[in-house]
């Protein structure tokens, strides 16, 4: 569906088409989903019936090898959607039809209920079984060195961790809802035993879970005692961010709740956050752009007029929403293909509901390359989001710090690194001189600002500017200073907005009182050049 035509796209089509933009927009990472052999096109990949074989609705092995290759020369590595959890229930072409005959104790799945998958209609495996373990195991061992993979990231993990399957439970945290005759130690057992497996064979792999629940020690290493993945999924982020886009007006908008969901993780266990994925995008529900500009999307979007105000608040709120997802929300960052640019349309398979139509199975890459259109807008800013990382490695960074919440002013300010971030999700109040408060004293300057016309702003915010910082309160003594922090500085903050800054390191051969500064203080915006994922 990465195609620009309503069609199956290849491999190799992907390679040579696909691959260069993602590489252009500063990602250093893809994830192919739907890789490995499986009954129903429109299941994402998610009804497995051959575990060794690549899916050939896409092209040959050869050509698989060829896209890795491709990424791999283009300074990508590609992870892979694993589907451990469970697989598909057919028996004339899936490992279920070899389930004949054999005793329990033998069988890859549980018998009975705990064999069976009610809403997804797949088998579950039995994990205790040895055969079971060497089967997967292999499976792993086999895109690792077949392939030349870079690491997986496994889907429904949640479902294996609980003989619930997270099925109508609600987690809290309560540790009793992890370590209880619930939990599924066999499942658990199999993913120690495939991180370990994963990473002694490619010691720079990455290995991503998809688990809701937050079970703790998910991301702590198998020699401390933890199931060995290195990121988790944090699912709830979207589920926020799509609940306050369909439920509650922009006044309503909590900076305090906005700022937990993107920080409620458990500590140094690293994340991968996302403000929408393909779950998003499925025919029935609606992408943050499309929710927030709707049938506008269509009829709205030339450059040659004037922007509606729902247009204007639609890019302004896409751009901010994917990017403070992006730099409080985790260490990794995720999109789904055509969402950097804000893709209008929904995703629906071929299928007996739609006349078996390709039509919406594809990605309107014209749209975004038609320069009269505001779609290059929010691409040129995805890209700038990725520059900044790739520039400061402010997502590998341990310092991250979030100084206010103001529920008045509706900003939201914090630090990763030494770069300090200011979101103004207000609908109309502009600020002139706005204190933030900062750790290192100095000069900054905007490094990034959402504002800019080269990003569809209005350009208000100088990038010239000089924002010397103010000494807060008595130092070492935080409930003095100005939000905990021992310094500040003031800046405009026009509404729904956000903008970066970075403290310009002064060099120290240059005489005092010159303003030089030793790094090259251009703003990024002016360096620019499937899932994909940028991290550190």
């Amino acid at each position: 569906m990465s195609s620009s035509e309503p069609r199956i796209n290849s491999y190799r089509e992907f390679a040579d088409d696909v691959l260069p933009r993602i590489r252009a927009n500063n990602y250093n990472t893809i994830q192919l989903m739907a890789v490995m052999e499986h009954s129903y096109y429109g299941s994402f990949g998610y009804h497995i019936t051959n575990f060794f074989a690549v899916s050939s609705r896409c092209g040959t092995p050869e050509d698989l090898k060829y896209l890795i290759d491709k990424a791999h020369s283009l300074n990508l590595r590609v992870l892979m959607d694993v589907v451990h959890s469970h697989t598909s229930n057919n028996v004339t072409d899936g490992l279920n039809g070899f389930d004949v005959g054999q005793s329990s104790q033998e069988s890859y799945f549980h018998s009975g209920d705990r064999g069976y998958h009610s809403l997804w209609d797949s088998k579950l495996f039995n994990y205790a079984n040895w055969e079971v373990l060497r089967f997967l195991l292999s499976n792993l061992m086999w895109w690792l060195e077949e392939f030349k993979f870079d690491g997986f990231r496994f889907d429904g993990v949640t479902s294996m961790l609980y003989h619930h399957h997270g099925i109508n439970i609600p987690f809290s945290g309560n540790y009793n809802e992890y370590f209880s005759e619930g939990t599924d130690v066999d499942a658990v057992v199999y993913l120690m035993l495939a991180n370990d497996l994963i990473h002694n064979v490619l010691p720079d792999a990455t290995s991503i879970a998809e688990d809701v629940s937050g079970m703790p020690g998910l991301g702590q290493p198998v020699s401390e005692g933890g199931i060995g993945f290195d990121y988790r999924l944090a699912m709830a982020i979207p589920d926020k961010w799509i609940d306050y886009l369909k439920n509650k007006s922009d006044e309503e908008w909590s900076m305090q709740e906005i700022s937990w969901r993107l920080t409620n993780r458990r500590y140094n266990e690293k994340c991968v956050a996302y403000a929408e994925s393909h779950d998003q995008a499925i025919v029935g529900d609606k992408t943050i752009a499309f929710l927030l500009m709707d049938k506008e999307m269509y009829s709205g979007m030339s450059c040659l007029v004037d922007a509606s105000p729902t247009v204007e608040r639609g890019i302004a709120l896409h751009k901010m929403i994917h990017f403070i997802t992006m730099a409080l929300g985790g260490e990794g960052y995720l999109n789904f293909m055509g969402n950097e640019f804000g893709h209008p349309d929904w995703i629906d398979f071929p299928r007996e509901g739609n006349g078996w139509c390709y039509d919406k199975c594809r990605r309107q890459w014209n749209l975004v390359d038609t320069d009269h259109l505001r779609y290059k807008f929010m691409n040129a800013f995805d890209r700038a989001m990725n520059s900044l990382d790739e520039k400061y490695s402010f997502l590998a960074l341990t310092k991250h710090i979030v100084s206010s919440t103001n529920e008045d002013d509706k900003v939201i300010v914090f630090e990763r690194g030494n770069l300090v971030f200011v979101f103004n999700f207000h609908p109309e109040n502009t600020y002139d001189g706005y204190k933030v408060g900062c750790d290192l004293p100095g000069k900054y300057r905007v490094v990034l600002d959402s504002d800019a016309l080269e990003f569809g702003g209005h350009g208000r915010v100088g990038h010239d500017v000089d924002h010397f910082t103010c000494p807060e309160g008595i130092p070492g003594v935080p409930e003095t200073n100005f939000n905990n922090r021992p310094n500040s500085f003031k800046v405009l903050s026009p509404a729904r907005t956000c903008v970066v800054y970075y403290r310009v390191e002064e060099d120290p051969q240059v005489s005092q009182g010159s303003q030089t500064s030793s790094v090259d203080e251009r703003v990024v915006a002016n360096v620019m050049g499937s899932d994909e994922i940028v991290g550190k």
